[in-house]
């Protein structure tokens, strides 16, 4: 696309970065925080003004949509024509909790400038998601009087709740979010080395549960005897790894889409710079898994089975001699591309409760599922990305398979039909911590290339 169409845009946003910023902490101020039931009205209340925002800029059919939680929105500009593509933009304005309030510098929603940061909560995960497309759209629509595609935005309140109420939204209103693609503005952003997010990990949440006896039993009349659930808990964790840390579920692996030669590539690339740092992170002396491939590769692009948490019996600080009557765990699988969640479970549910015997009964519960995604490489909205950054930046970006999950980002693929990318614009770090902050200087470089990404999804070479 050339610079001549793009410019007028550029410009005005560069004269308007100053009150772009005043806007943008407006947005910040708002608590927002989806997980406590105390803060609904701040959470109706960050919508409601996220909403005027939108009409404001020119975006049509502006809607506040009710759903059995906190309301998601929509807007819409859809007279670039039939030809043109539509693209869906997804981001969530809901942030997590402040946690220990004394950790932080500056007061959490009164968004501070400390040196070359923006520090509050949901700075960078994700209301800069929001504002910098807005910021993007209405740059274009000021300057050049039209966008040059079709777009819809669907931004949400709880996705720290993992879309909890937003996935059966989804499922009923598939037409009003038809398009022919999707972009997820949740996650990084870095000038110095872009990373595009071509897939995320799913992940089903579970519970098993041992029962032994109808009630707790002395160990001292009856052990020996009668079968302990916590025996028989720890028998089934034990079966679920062998000694190289391989999943030993029958059908485990199947169904896994492989990385292919450019993402390995990139991965290596990549790791060469956060490898080292996240490994040390993890205050860990070894790591274990050799087996399976290297640890980039076995903590993104690999399924996985994690017990979070165990229960059963007296509490730490009891000390009861009984045999117990019941014990659980709690269990995470990650799914990756080419998986299908549904049956995964159904493998892990097969595995547990084949343990069941006389005397003992094992039961499953699925809690929640969120289904992986992959987008291929060479798909146009990654082209037009990379495009994108080119021209704003010098350098493209690398490609990266996501460890974690992004609920909504498996639903919206899998409901809509369309393909799926995550491409953020959080230039910043401590998104679930204290001291949230986002690089002041990014965020107009964010917006820019924000701005020509608009451009580059409809260029014919895309």
């Amino acid at each position: 696309m050339s610079d001549a169409a793009i410019a007028p845009a550029l410009e005005y946003s560069r004269r308007r970065q100053e009150h772009s910023l005043e806007g943008f902490r407006t947005l910040l101020r708002f608590p927002s925080i989806s997980a406590d039931p105390g803060f609904q009205p701040q959470l109706h209340a960050c919508a409601d003004w996220i909403l005027a925002e939108m009409e404001r800029i020119g975006l049509e059919n502006c809607q506040k949509l009710s759903t059995a939680g906190h309301p998601a929105l929509y807007a819409d500009w859809l007279r670039a024509g039939p030809d043109a593509p539509t693209i869906l933009f997804y981001a969530h304005y809901d942030v997590q909790p402040v946690g220990d309030a004394s950790l932080w510098q500056s007061p959490p929603f009164e968004p501070t400038i400390i040196g070359n940061r923006l520090a509050a909560r949901g700075a960078v995960d994700d209301k800069c998601g929001i504002w910098i497309n807005l910021k993007a759209i209405e740059a274009v629509l000021a300057a050049c009087g039209r966008l040059p595609i079709n777009v819809k935005l669907f931004f949400e309140g709880e996705e720290e709740l993992g879309s909890k109420n937003t996935a059966p939204f989804v499922a009923s209103h598939t037409d009003l979010l038809a398009a022919d693609a999707l972009i997820i503005s949740d996650g990084p952003f870095s000038p110095e080395q872009p990373v595009i997010g071509n897939a995320l990990r799913g992940a089903i949440m579970g519970e098993l549960q041992v029962q032994g006896p109808p009630h707790e039993l002395h160990s001292g009349r009856y052990g020996g005897a009668v079968k302990n659930p916590i025996h028989y808990l720890a028998r089934i964790i034990a079966s679920f790894h062998d000694a190289s840390g391989r999943v030993q579920i029958p059908g485990f692996y199947d169904d896994a889409i492989p990385m292919t030669d450019r993402q390995s590539r990139d991965m290596n690339a990549l790791w060469k710079t956060i490898g080292p740092p996240l490994q040390r992170a993890a205050g860990v002396e070894a790591f274990f898994g050799d087996y399976l491939g290297v640890f980039a590769e076995r903590s993104t692009s690999q399924p996985t089975l994690d017990v979070g948490g165990i229960f059963g019996g007296p509490s730490a600080d009891e000390t009861r001699a009984i045999i117990p009557a019941r014990a659980g765990c709690k269990v995470t699988i990650r799914t990756v591309a080419g998986q299908n969640s549904e049956g995964m479970w159904r493998r892990f549910v097969e595995h547990a409760t084949a343990f069941t015997e006389p005397g003992i009964k094992v039961e499953t519960e699925l809690l929640s599922i969120a289904h992986p995604f992959l987008m291929p490489d060479d798909g146009r909205e990654i082209r037009a990305i990379q495009r994108a950054l080119k021209a704003a930046l010098g350098r493209e970006a690398l490609l990266m398979r996501h460890g974690g999950s992004l609920a909504i980002g498996g639903h919206l693929g899998r409901e809509l039909g369309v393909p799926v990318t995550m491409f953020g614009y959080g230039s910043g770090d401590n998104s679930h911590g204290p001291n949230e902050f986002i690089y002041l200087n990014d965020i107009q470089i964010a917006t820019e290339v924000a701005i020509r990404l608009l451009f580059e999804l409809c260029a014919e070479d895309g």
